[in-house]
């Protein structure tokens, strides 16, 4: 239990910054760093502080804080996707789990904007340029998006989940990313049914003309296949029922394809709908491998999927975590604040 300082009689009184830095033995200043999330304190310092902040119940004044450090202690992650759409996608939840995880460590709270509508942009650039929020994470982006136009215009700290392109698909230089390495992981999936001797290798891609990762990772299944016909090309959007549709359409077009690698694993349990609908065998007539290693998805699917793994959850974090750090979202350079997060291929039973 808190232990609440008395002060004189028996009046009740909140602890204050001196209570823990006189229990800590430190300073005011280095008490405030510790709290404020700050670098250059020693492990030990942040850990005896934060126990006394515990021990004493500390709360900080959060008006103070604010007038001190100009800081409102939220972080806006804006969507560039519908928002019924979005929480029906188990790999958003991860992402956001993650990111909710690392604010809270460093005392913020994440408040979600979605662009469900072009008139969304005005909306949501008077919020964010309203002082209402001390950073933005973006995600979703679509080549040529606004949004980073959008926060180089506000002066806004920000940090993007995915490379943000321009429309010719060039990387939009100057901002912080944390992706994941879609093309080198399609590489993986679609040599791993090379090996397995599978001859004729159809691929659900994603969205590659709105969306950045689908892009990448078709152009890793063309690294491997590079004269694969396009009939064994066809384009979904990343949800179950896009996953089925287009696996329906591939059979019809090229029954006698023998795998199949698809570009999520929500596209990749339609698509094994599909497959058993039509009594394909998986993955006796057609293996499939799926993209993401949403471990939901993934270990419930009849059979266990194969896929190539991300950490979705620990992207997420390292977004949260570039944009909260002093240097992260306001120098950022390509190379240096960006992250490529390694993927890695996770074998079960589709393939």
């Amino acid at each position: 239990m808190a232990l609440t300082q008395r002060s004189h009689g028996s009046q009740l009184r909140r602890p204050t910054l001196e209570d823990v830095a006189r229990r800590s033995g430190v300073s005011k200043s280095t008490v405030s760093r510790v709290v404020n999330g700050e670098p250059r304190v020693r492990p030990e310092v942040v850990e005896r502080v934060r126990e006394v902040v515990s021990e004493l119940g500390y709360v900080p004044n959060q008006g103070a804080r604010q007038l001190v450090t100009h800081r409102t202690g939220a972080v806006a992650v804006v969507a560039a996707h519908p928002a019924d759409r979005l929480f029906l996608d188990p790999f958003f939840d991860c992402l956001l789990r993650g990111i909710r995880r690392e604010l809270a460590r460093h005392g913020a709270q994440a408040v979600l904007l979605f662009l469900d509508e072009p008139d969304d942009y005005a909306r949501v650039a008077d919020y964010l340029g309203g002082g209402h929020v001390d950073g933005a994470l973006l995600f979703s982006l679509r080549p040529g998006d606004r949004l980073p136009e959008m926060a180089d215009r506000l002066g806004l700290p920000t940090v993007f989940g995915g490379r943000p392109l321009l429309r010719d698909g060039d990387t939009v230089h100057g901002h912080a990313y944390v992706d994941g390495d879609n093309r080198g992981g399609a590489r993986q999936a679609v040599q791993h049914l090379v090996a397995l001797g599978r001859q004729r290798i159809a691929t659900v891609a994603g969205p590659y003309d709105q969306e950045n990762s689908a892009a990448d990772r078709l152009a890793g299944y063309h690294d491997v296949l590079l004269d694969a016909p396009a009939d064994l090309v066809e384009k979904a959007d990343y949800t179950r029922q896009g996953g089925a549709d287009a696996m329906a359409v591939l059979l019809d077009r090229r029954p006698d394809l023998d795998a199949v690698f698809v570009a999520s694993d929500l596209m990749a349990s339609g698509a094994l709908q599909t497959l058993r609908e039509r009594g394909r065998r998986v993955p006796e007539d057609v293996a499939v491998v799926g993209f993401d290693d949403i471990v939901s998805i993934a270990e419930s699917t009849d059979p266990p999927l194969t896929t190539v793994h991300q950490d979705v959850t620990e992207m997420g974090r390292l977004m949260a975590h570039l944009l909260m750090r002093d240097d992260g979202a306001r120098d950022a350079t390509p190379g240096g604040s960006s992250v490529v997060v390694p993927t890695r291929l996770v074998r079960r039973g589709s393939a």
